[in-house]
């Protein structure tokens, strides 16, 4: 393990300065490609800092659902498997939950700052 600055932290400054100082210095084609290698940097951050506790609790709420005790990956085809094959749907106990919960946590760490997913959250309390 490294001391300081931790993985987030750089992130973030490198993500500062191309969003920043390396935009300013450059034609409009260059700065829009700096903007999307910021974003995909921040999105990185976000994944480092949120996907560890997300992918517990999805991985939680999957084995109550589906009351096996599999890996992530395992679950997640068989909820898919089943909801294919129409053995569970919307009316399912938990399921709606489950599918919310885990969109939420992949747009907090892919689009933070869309307004649905604000919307979202402020009506879930």
């Amino acid at each position: 393990m490294q001391d300081e600055p931790r993985p987030a932290e750089i992130l973030t400054a490198v993500a500062a300065f191309l969003k920043g100082a390396a935009t300013k210095e450059t034609g409009p084609h260059i700065a829009f490609q700096l903007r999307v290698c910021a974003n995909a940097t921040e999105i990185c951050q976000r994944n480092l800092e949120l996907a560890p506790a997300a992918e517990a609790a999805e991985l939680d709420r999957l084995r109550a659902l589906l009351g096996r005790n599999d890996d992530l990956p395992a679950l997640t085809r068989e909820l898919s498997r089943r909801i294919r094959a129409g053995e569970m749907d919307l009316a399912t106990p938990g399921l709606a939950d489950h599918l919310w919960a885990t969109t939420l946590a992949k747009l907090a760490v892919d689009q933070p700052r869309y307004s649905g997913y604000l919307a979202a959250l402020a009506e879930r309390g």
